[in-house]
């Protein structure tokens, strides 16, 4: 997609506003008249009309009183900046209301004439939104059929409140319960495993909803909590994943009715004794509430689904083979047809069966009428050219050559790959020296111990210079180590940057020259500030907000500071403040996430959406559009994305993400004559199931308007990832009496031997001798051997294969000639 296209293509879309986040500026620009305006259709476009109708030099408006809070305390985390601009102008629409959004009556969840009458109480039932009813019923159907699963919902759509209409529905609560005879309305203790930082809001939401005698398994009192339950006085026990890991077993002799796992992806890793402590629970009904029920990988899926309903997805192996492979390997760029049509097959199958088990809706499909929209725009802002070199230097190190080079053969002549013999430790480098600097021989990881740290210092290059220099609130060790560090990868820069300590000069710190992210923050700023707009700033770093505050004092900008060291008490008073104007809470919120182009950010970003697709694919049974090649988990493709050479590739002259996006257009035109690579010279593509693509690619549009921005790429995230609707939108939710938790019927589905869903490297006897005959002169060319090339070719981005087939036959006409 070119920026012209994106630009054009750019619209507003109907997902809820975002607090602010504890490590955020809010910035309100106080001027004193208003322009009432509609939210923006095309944000990106509209900043750069707006730069081209405002005067650049940037002159600070008048300076009014500003309202800083200084962090001391807070421990440092590198990460992006974010920037939310909340539109000024009229609402369009009415304010969100829970209260009595239904008749006072009760709602009816057990079957006409069956005995006891099982229903939610009216005074619940009247506060209740449509959508929290139909999710109601669905776990009432659960219930009454002794089987657990997921209420999937987005975040905000209120999954602690339907499922405590749920329980006041199945305890009788309120009297409202019609029992016959001597029915005894007697009932075993709900079990809710929950997060530390919820728990009392689980028991205040319990308190404002019902009347359930409610306990808390946590802390100094956990004995006397024991003694209540052992003794039937308690109806709800609320305890936190980390207490239930550790002090849980005192619980599972109790037989439990129902036990619930808020924000059950915390029990994605099987392997984890979080996880196997779950396990041990005594219940014939496990339910999980989360948002994200699949977060990295599709197998989180199945730990999540096993643990809520056991063998609803078949054994562990008969889900990887049946439905993760395939899925994943018919998601790869250049999956044969075959592939393509059999992971289409088992998504359907896949969501067919999930529906029996998880109620999955998100804010669009339920409140979207009721809320202003969201933008989600990716920024690849360009880095400086210090920062360029920096990010060079660095990945020159010693210990990131040893990761890149691990699987090389070892120099020493020894059959082994470095890895395994003389550069499995990096005692020349400053990064490994520190680490085991109490252990010269090296630790049982080396060297991919070293993996975390390098990406720590790649991240901070990629936000400012000034991450990388020694904090003082460090122990002096450390200061001394991250001193050397910084004046090695400075190298003849270090005065340019201001040497490698900590730069105590404001006007220093507060310039934007050497920051790719901070110049274009500054344009943007200044027009969104000038046009009345309200903006937030939000970074993971706390030492990056501290460079944000003088950059802000520096431009006279009004300001207040909101992190982890402002007071609990201040902290709604500061958010109140900047919503203190008669529109509260009801504009069009625009967001601006900056990454660094060309830098570990953009790989980092690229996984973000191959791990959403697989998501949607999986959970929802969307249509993804098929960028990537890399195959996640399997060595064998890589690609792109996948392996430690990808994450320390050097990607400063690349447009990474704008050509992998843009190749997919490309592969909408190989069915209609096109010639590639594959077809004219690889045969050993042909033999590995791989068609590489290289037609020539269309890099970004070049935009003068962008490049003063210092913006080198920009797109809206839902035109990459597909948030709409999926298959599962359109299945009845409803489980049916007779349904059963037995292993899912596959037999509906043709069942594939293993090789039609992996591809594996096998013997092809067809093959063209020309093509390889071919292949091995491009591979002379480039002075590697075949399996050599071969490998590059797979890692290879389409424009520098593009490259070596021009630059090949640009020589061999020359020589024929």
């Amino acid at each position: 997609m070119s920026l012209h296209a994106f630009k054009e293509s750019l619209k507003p879309c109907s997902t809820t506003q975002q607090p602010p986040s504890s490590n955020s500026f809010l910035l309100d620009s106080h001027f004193p008249t208003q322009i009432p305006r509609i939210p923006p259709k095309s944000s990106l476009s509209q900043q750069i009309r707006r730069l081209q109708d405002s005067p650049l030099s940037i002159s600070p408006p008048p300076r009014p009183q500003r309202d800083a809070k200084c962090n001391n305390d807070e421990e440092e985390d590198e990460g992006n900046l974010v920037v939310k601009k909340a539109n000024l102008g009229p609402p369009k629409l009415t304010p969100f209301q829970f209260d009595h959004t239904g008749p006072f009556q009760p709602l009816l969840l057990s079957s006409h004439g069956e005995i006891p009458v099982t229903q939610v109480p009216s005074s619940i039932n009247c506060r209740l939104l449509e959508h929290q009813r139909v999710g109601v019923k669905f776990l009432y159907g659960l219930y009454k059929n002794n089987h657990g699963g997921i209420l999937g919902d987005d975040m905000g759509l209120g999954k602690t409140i339907q499922t405590i209409a749920f329980l006041a529905a199945i305890f009788g609560k309120d009297g409202e319960s019609m029992l016959s005879g001597n029915w005894e309305n007697k009932r075993d203790p709900v079990l809710i495993i929950c997060p530390t930082s919820v728990i009392h809001n689980w028991e205040s939401e319990f308190s404002k909803w019902s009347n359930f005698s409610v306990s808390i398994y946590h802390g100094t009192n956990r004995d006397l909590i024991y003694d209540k339950l052992q003794a039937d006085g308690v109806e709800i026990l609320i305890t936190s994943f980390d207490t239930f890991r550790i002090h849980g077993s005192s619980l599972l002799d109790i037989k439990w009715n129902v036990v619930i796992a808020d924000e059950a992806h915390r029990l994605k890793n099987e392997k984890s004794k979080l996880y196997k402590a779950c396990l041990e629970i005594k219940t014939p009904r496990r339910y999980g509430l989360t948002g994200t029920v699949m977060q990295n990988k599709i197998m989180e899926l199945f730990n999540i689904f096993d643990w809520v309903a056991p063998g609803s997805l078949g054994s562990r192996e008969h889900f990887r083979d049946f439905y993760d492979e395939p899925l994943k390997h018919g998601q790869r760029s250049s999956a044969p047809d075959r592939f393509v049509k059999i992971a289409d097959e088992r998504k359907q199958h896949l969501v067919a069966v999930l529906r029996k088990y998880m109620l999955r809706r998100t804010k669009e499909e339920t409140i979207g009428h009721l809320m202003m929209g969201k933008e989600d725009n990716i920024v690849f802002c360009a880095m400086s050219d210090v920062q360029k070199r920096v990010y060079t230097r660095m990945l020159q190190l010693p210990e990131i050559q040893c990761l890149i080079n691990k699987d090389m053969d070892c120099s020493c002549g020894s059959p082994l790959k470095q890895v395994e013999c003389c550069k499995r430790i990096v005692p020349d480098g400053i990064i490994w020296a520190y680490l085991h600097k109490d252990n010269p021989d090296g630790c049982d990881s080396c060297p991919f111990c070293l993996v975390l740290p390098c990406l720590v210092k790649l991240q901070q290059i990629s936000n400012h210079l000034e991450l990388i220099k020694p904090n003082p609130k460090d122990d002096p060790d450390k200061q001394n180590k991250d001193a050397e560090f910084a004046a090695a990868v400075f190298g003849p820069d270090i005065d340019l940057v201001g040497g490698n300590t900590q730069n105590e000069s404001f006007m220093g710190l507060s310039d934007v020259k050497h920051c790719g992210k901070m110049r274009a923050l500054e344009k943007l700023l200044f027009s969104w500030i000038s046009h009345g707009d309200k903006v937030l700033l939000f970074s993971y770093s706390v030492r990056m907000l501290d460079i944000l505050e003088k950059f802000l004092i520096r431009k006279g900008y009004c300001f207040s500071r909101l992190d982890g060291s402002t007071p609990t008490n201040l902290r709604q008073s500061l958010v109140d403040d900047f919503n203190k104007s008669p529109s509260k809470q009801k504009r069009h919120v625009v967001v601006f996430r900056f990454l660094a182009a060309g830098s570990l950010e953009e790989l980092v970003y690229t996984r973000q959406v191959y791990k959403q697709q697989l998501s949607n694919i999986a959970v929802s049974g969307n249509m993804e559009k098929r960028y990537f090649e890399g195959v996640q988990d399997c060595k064998e493709f890589q690609g792109e994305l996948f392996g430690i050479c990808n994450l320390f590739r050097d990607l400063s002259d690349k447009l990474f993400t704008s050509e992998i996006i843009e190749m997919h257009e490309v592969h909408k035109t190989e069915k209609q004559g096109s010639i590639n690579l594959s077809e004219e010279t690889c045969s050993l593509v042909s033999e590995s199931e791989t068609r590489l693509c290289t037609q020539p690619v269309r890099a970004a549009t070049s935009n003068p308007e962008l490049e003063d921005l210092g913006i080198v790429y920009a797109h809206r995230n839902e035109d990459v990832v597909n948030f709409g609707p999926g298959t599962q939108e359109k299945i009845d939710t409803g489980i049916s009496s007779g349904d059963s938790l037995s292993m899912p019927n596959i037999s509906s589905i043709p069942q594939r031997k293993k090789p039609d869903c992996v591809p594996k490297k096998q013997k092809v006897t067809l093959i063209d001798e020309r093509k390889r005959t071919q292949y091995r002169y491009i591979a002379q060319f480039m002075g590697m051997g075949e399996l050599a090339f071969s490998k590059w070719l797979l890692s290879a981005t389409p424009l520098e294969r593009e490259k070596v087939l021009l630059d090949y036959k640009k020589k061999k006409k020359i020589l024929n000639g």
